[in-house]
């Protein structure tokens, strides 16, 4: 069986993407359970010089569907918008992102292999392969923020494990 970029990429966003849907209930409802304001997830850092959960939230979105914008544009820089803060507002841009994952065409995912980009932020500028791009910067990209969310909802007490990262495990691609 032959292994696409496709293959490598997609179904872990999703995957993961779904685990971050439901980590975000579980923060909601620990929320109003513990009688607490949104903000005090929202805005949780594990350490004063890391940016928050809400943060991390967005930056796993710009690590999957933002990065096939980026390969599709050749060019991907960091987006600097504010996050959303709220919860509906972050399950928004989740679901966004997870319906555009499900949406996208394999043959047009696996048709940028050898393809040229660069990453830009300011006048640092770094040339890629979209494969390269792809597996070895936004993949661990995503996977940093997507565990430094559930990291930083562990230190906030909500009573999640590893399960709760994996989110709903695929037996085949």
């Amino acid at each position: 069986m032959a292994f696409s970029l496709y293959d490598a990429t997609v179904p872990a966003w999703q995957q993961i993407l779904g685990s971050v849907s439901g980590l975000l209930d579980k923060a909601q409802a620990h929320c109003v359970e513990q009688q607490l304001a949104s903000e005090s997830i929202i805005g949780a850092r594990l350490f004063k010089d890391m940016l928050p959960f809400g943060y991390q939230v967005k930056a796993a979105v710009g690590h999957s569907m933002g990065a096939i914008e980026g390969v599709r544009r050749t060019v991907f820089s960091p987006d600097r918008s504010a996050w959303p803060d709220s919860f509906s507002g972050l399950h928004e841009m989740v679901a966004s992102a997870v319906g555009e994952l499900a949406a996208l065409d394999p043959a047009e995912i696996n048709a940028f292999v050898g393809r040229d980009m660069r990453f830009e932020i300011g006048s640092n500028i770094i040339e890629f392969t979209a494969e390269n791009f792809l597996l070895s910067f936004s993949m661990p990209n995503f996977y940093f923020h997507a565990a430094t969310a559930y990291d930083i909802l562990r230190s906030q007490g909500l009573a999640i494990g590893k399960r709760d990262f994996l989110g709903k495990l695929r037996k085949k691609l």
